[in-house]
């Protein structure tokens, strides 16, 4: 695969360095600068490894609703959707309600006991009342193997990003965004992480909000104008390459329908299944649960997020959209190849520049790369927990370990992080970034949901089924996603993937579900017994919040 890989990046690499925008690199220093002052600030805050994971758990509602939509709406949201709609039309809309539909999962049935019944992470909720080796190693496992998906996605959007603004290589843009990282999740940890997240989502609702009234205030805000003009574009664009005239109408026409991003039923419903039940399984927006003060605290959290997530997503079909009629017709915003410079993710940024010229251009990109810095500082948090807190801390050294040392092993964790992010946002480098981060959702949606959901609400699961189902599912998906078009034929060169499906979902999801029940039901050890006769406590816990932790001052 590696040689596969190599000349994928060889041919991509090919473009020409882009100059330097010197208003868009003053903006993003501006907002470097401040986060770094921000990280500084944390530091000085991050004493314990209550701090450091979450918070202390003193963050309100309202601000851990902020936080929440900066840590989702991520490269995925922004540069993914505008540009999975900006190819496709019609189709990249099942990303903005994929995405939008799990909240109220995680509202009603997650979010008040995930609060009640956590400490740090993920782990402690899974592993509550059952043996605690064998499940946190599952966890750790599934939160990894999600964690590292979703920082592919993240990389890649922003390696795109600066290659574009500053005319730097790829790899060297790649390389900062890690090093960055580092430095804010190091030293700053959840405090840290947690402002920057609230002043990305701030910034980005404002520029997306801007973006979209520019482009429809150019329609005299009627939709059906700009859809129309988009079909009229895109028909244009199809007769200039050759098409006959009714080949071109149909193709033009095809925005406004289904079929040209997922082809065949059975992907659609495994796609929409990934994005909505994973969601509820992603480990570092559960993570952010655990930093509110209280139960009431968490369902405030996610109802402001589902409405600031929700309201974003409307508006990221109108900049794919507007990105159509304003960029696809501009041959300054098209490379030697004919694509668009910078990568295919770059529908948004350029739509910026058409509406308002190198200064806003600037100021969107800022916005985009604190977009991505947030959500890797999240990502990067919970793969150092799952190492640091699950298995080094409670697996390894039994509980025993002391504040310091854990948050020794969290630091060591984040500098092993990078490096692996980095490797992996090169060799990624021509996916579009949605595409992969639903490669994560499926992850989240076949191992950690079905663990989370069962071990929370059903009073027969064992740990036996906990670790069978939950490694089952996240295996399956994870091989089937290997074995995708997605991985197989976009990112290594083959002619024909194993797997024809966009999403392994629709497969992988049931079969944990359907593991963890029969395993549990057919199994009679000791361990089973005591693991049965614990839901009582933990439900009395989880519903009441009678036993869990206090919030810290800060």
């Amino acid at each position: 695969m590696l040689p596969a890989a190599a000349l994928a990046h060889t041919r991509l690499a090919a473009a020409a360095a882009q100059a330097t925008n010197w208003p868009a690199v003053l903006v993003f220093a501006a907002f470097v600068v401040v986060t770094l002052g921000i990280t500084r600030w944390a530091a000085s805050r991050t004493h314990t490894t209550s701090d450091f994971y979450a918070a202390g758990g003193g963050i309100t509602g309202f601000q851990n609703g902020l936080a929440i939509a900066g840590d989702y709406m991520s490269a995925a949201s922004f540069l993914g959707i505008s540009a999975q709609i900006f190819a496709d039309g019609y189709d990249g809309l099942i990303y903005s309600t994929g995405f939008l539909v799990g909240w109220p999962i995680i509202l009603f049935l997650l979010a008040e006991r995930f609060r009640n019944l956590g400490r740090y992470t993920f782990a402690d909720v899974a592993s509550f009342r059952f043996a605690q080796t064998p499940v946190r190693l599952f966890a750790a496992f599934s939160t990894m193997s999600v964690v590292l998906f979703y920082l592919i996605a993240q990389m890649v959007g922003a390696g795109q990003l600066i290659k574009l603004l500053f005319g730097l290589p790829y790899e060297f843009a790649v390389v900062i965004v890690g090093v960055l990282m580092t430095l804010y999740v190091m030293f700053g940890g959840m405090i840290a992480t947690t402002w920057v997240q609230i002043i990305k989502a701030v910034l980005l609702l404002g520029c997306a909000t801007v973006m979209a009234i520019a482009v429809l205030a150019s329609f005299n805000f009627s939709p059906d104008a700009l859809f129309a003009k988009a079909v009229e574009v895109k028909t244009g664009l199809a007769a200039g390459e050759g098409a006959p005239a009714g080949d071109a109408a149909a193709r033009g026409q095809s925005i406004m329908a289904p079929g040209n991003f997922i082809k065949d039923p059975i992907s659609a419903i495994s796609f929409g299944m990934a994005l909505i039940f994973g969601t509820a399984g992603l480990p570092h927006i559960l993570m952010r649960f655990i930093t509110v003060p209280d139960a009431k605290a968490a369902r405030k959290s996610v109802l402001w997020a589902t409405g600031w997530i929700g309201y974003f997503y409307l508006l990221t079909f109108i900049i794919g959209f507007g990105a159509i009629v304003m960029v696809a017709t501009n041959p300054a915003f098209a490379d030697p190849a004919g694509g668009l410079r910078g990568g295919g993710n770059m529908a948004a940024i350029h739509l910026a520049n058409a509406i308002g010229g190198d200064l806003f251009l600037g100021f969107v990109s800022a916005v985009a790369f604190a977009t991505i810095l947030a959500v890797v500082a999240g990502l990067t948090l919970a793969g150092a927990s799952a190492v640091s807190h699950d298995i080094y801390a409670s697996v390894m050294r039994k509980g025993e370990a002391g504040s310091d040392e854990e948050l020794r092993v969290s630091r060591y964790t984040v500098l092993v992080l990078a490096a692996v992010a980095i490797l992996l946002g090169i060799v990624f480098e021509a996916q579009n970034v949605a595409f992969m981060v639903s490669l994560a959702f499926a992850l989240a949606a076949s191992g950690n949901f079905p663990v989370l959901l069962l071990s929370i609400l059903w009073s027969g699961c064992t740990t036996r089924g906990i670790v069978w189902g939950g490694t089952i599912g996240v295996l399956v998906a994870l091989v089937l996603t290997m074995l995708s078009p997605g991985v197989m034929v976009a990112a290594f060169g083959f002619e024909q993937a194993i797997f024809p499906y966009t999403s392994p979902t629709i497969f992988s999801m049931p079969l944990a579900f359907l593991t963890i029940w029969l395993v549990s039901k057919l199994d009679r050890s000791g361990r089973a017994a005591i693991d049965r006769s614990g839901y009582v406590a933990q439900r009395v816990r989880s519903e009441t919040g009678i036993g869990s932790g206090a919030a810290a001052q800060h």
